[in-house]
């Protein structure tokens, strides 16, 4: 580990309840979901989902935007101009040889490759954008941003599934300590709210089909949940060593301390139902951090309303935890935003650590009796954080695991 510890100094957030991290958190502890029913889903099995309310690409991105970038790519630009801002850095003064991007990823221009495919079939090739590719492929987000800002060094995009952005600062965190860079945008971006996605999703069983009542469809550890509601979104991180930080008089929101990661190697789908997977990257994360299971006062849940996941998740944490940390689920709030969810949560996990505010978990009405957690629902709660578990799971069995701690 590096002598210096890893500073967040800026910190990026869209979505489906505010564009920018100030009116994110506002609506996230507010703790009223924001899935509604979606016109562009309608005629299929399910037809709820969250979305980033107002978002125009023309103004937030450029006039081009909607040309030559798929929304994924859209999202994550708008987080990370307020990231970088909110860092205090200036990107035409930089070394971009030692500014690196990492960015979580999914699944990619989805939406781009739908409408080209239905271009194809209705109209022959002609009618195919010569931007298919570029605007479809994940890696592109983290090249969008290169270009954006300057950034000339390690530049890639990591795929884990829903572990996507957690995982991406996970290597970000990396690439500080083996001084490979003295600043990382890192965070992740998706965009999957399309019918093919929501339809698979659905024909797999795991989305709530609570369609009459979608603001109560998603509810994390509830013993009345059926699934999760898809959503979008980004979060951006901009990460530098502390002493550098400092030395510029830099405003610190954070530190990132730690980083575990695992895999269940159990199913395709559905996680070790013992949680065992999960327990490793927890374990692995705190001691990367130097962090007893007792110190932890956080956590902020991968909980995404699926009865097996959050039974799965929720032994982890009892087992190695215990009941003393209050933890929460913001996609009661926000929906499952697939690849950004673990960046997005990360960053809501630094405005806790920051403000020592702990959002609600929207919706948890009756909470599951074999889940025996201090869930943190119904109010915000205000306590003191000094240390904060995000945790993030994919398909593939795929764990990662981040601690923060107070600045």
């Amino acid at each position: 580990m590096t002598a210096s510890p890893i500073a967040v100094t800026g910190l990026g957030l869209v979505t489906a309840v505010g564009i920018g991290a100030e009116d994110s958190w506002r609506g996230v502890c507010a703790g009223r979901s924001a899935a509604r029913r979606n016109p562009e889903l309608e005629g299929l099995p399910v037809d709820i989902s969250c979305t980033v309310p107002d978002f125009d690409a023309t103004k937030r991105v450029g006039r081009r935007s909607t040309l030559v970038h798929d929304r994924f790519v859209q999202l994550t630009v708008t987080a990370a101009r307020e990231a970088v801002a909110d860092s205090g850095l200036d990107p035409k003064t930089w070394d971009g040889a030692r500014v690196g991007v990492v960015i979580g990823c999914g699944l990619g221009g989805v939406s781009t490759w739908e409408r080209q495919h239905r271009n194809l079939l209705g109209e022959g090739p002609g009618a195919v954008s010569a931007l298919l590719i570029p605007m479809l492929v994940p890696n592109m987000v983290a090249g969008h941003l290169a270009m954006e800002f300057g950034a000339t060094g390690p530049n890639f995009v990591t795929a884990t599934a829903c572990a996507s952005g957690a995982t991406a600062i996970g290597a970000a965190l990396d690439l500080l300590r083996d001084d490979r860079c003295d600043v990382v945008i890192t965070g992740g971006g998706e965009a999957g709210v399309s019918p093919l996605i929501v339809t698979g999703f659905a024909q797999m069983g795991a989305l709530s089909r609570r369609l009459d009542e979608p603001g109560a469809a998603s509810r994390p550890f509830d013993a009345d949940r059926d699934g999760f509601v898809i959503g979008e979104g980004s979060g951006v991180l901009v990460l530098e060593r502390e002493v550098d930080a400092r030395a510029r008089g830099a405003h610190i929101r954070a530190r990132i301390a730690g980083y575990g990661a695992s895999a269940d190697a159990h199913h395709m789908t559905a996680p070790d139902p013992e949680g065992a997977g999960i327990h490793r990257a927890l374990r692995a994360a705190l001691a990367d951090a130097d962090v007893a299971p007792g110190d932890v006062d956080h956590v902020n849940a991968h909980g995404t309303s699926t009865p097996l996941n959050d039974a799965a998740e929720s032994r982890a944490l009892r087992a190695l935890l215990g009941t003393e940390a209050a933890v929460t689920s913001t996609k009661g709030v926000v929906g499952h935003t697939l690849g950004a969810a673990g960046a997005i949560e990360a960053a809501l996990t630094v405005l806790t650590v920051e403000t020592s505010t702990v959002p609600p978990t929207a919706n948890l009405e009756n909470q599951d009796p074999d889940i025996d957690l201090d869930i943190v629902s119904k109010a915000p709660l205000d306590r003191r954080i000094d240390v904060a578990v995000s945790d993030s799971f994919g398909f593939g069995g795929q764990n990662a695991v981040l601690v923060f701690t107070s600045a």
